[in-house]
């Protein structure tokens, strides 16, 4: 559902989260290694996350990604998978058609109109901070073990 750069996106930002509760900021590096996704590839995923505010980043010898706490609890879902993917996601066709809409529908439209309508609530009223503590208490987890 999400493209794989989002995928990534989503779970550097809980995993920055979870280390911003602590006080810490956390290096590229750390990021990709947590998350499984390729130095270069995570490296531009952050600057997406940057530039539409939903990470800081801080330069220097101490410097590093992290998230102000007081923010934590206000970053939605849906502004992450915007910052990555744009609002694609909300609009697209069920079976990736280009011209699919209310007046020429797919034979899906209809039911997934529905399940994009839940998505975008879904991630509209979805915070960091309830990912994150979900990892933090063990409710959930953001690696598979192997």
């Amino acid at each position: 559902m999400f493209s794989k750069a989002c995928e990534y996106g989503i779970k550097a930002s809980i995993f920055i989260a979870i280390n911003s509760f602590e006080g810490k900021r956390v290096s590229p590096k750390e990021i990709a290694e947590e998350i499984d996704s390729p130095q270069a590839f995570t490296a531009k995923i952050l600057q997406a996350l940057v530039r539409h505010g939903v990470i800081n980043s801080v330069k220097g010898a101490y410097g590093g990604f992290e998230i102000d706490k007081k923010d934590i609890a206000l970053i939605k879902l849906s502004q992450i998978v915007n910052a990555i993917d744009g609002d694609k996601i909300y609009n697209g066709c069920g079976l990736g058609l280009h011209t699919c809409d209310e007046n020429r529908p797919c034979p899906v439209h209809d039911k997934f109109k529905v399940v994009r309508d839940e998505l975008k609530h879904m991630l509209e009223h979805t915070s960091l901070e309830e990912l994150a503590l979900n990892i933090k208490s063990g409710a959930s987890f953001l690696k598979t073990i192997t």
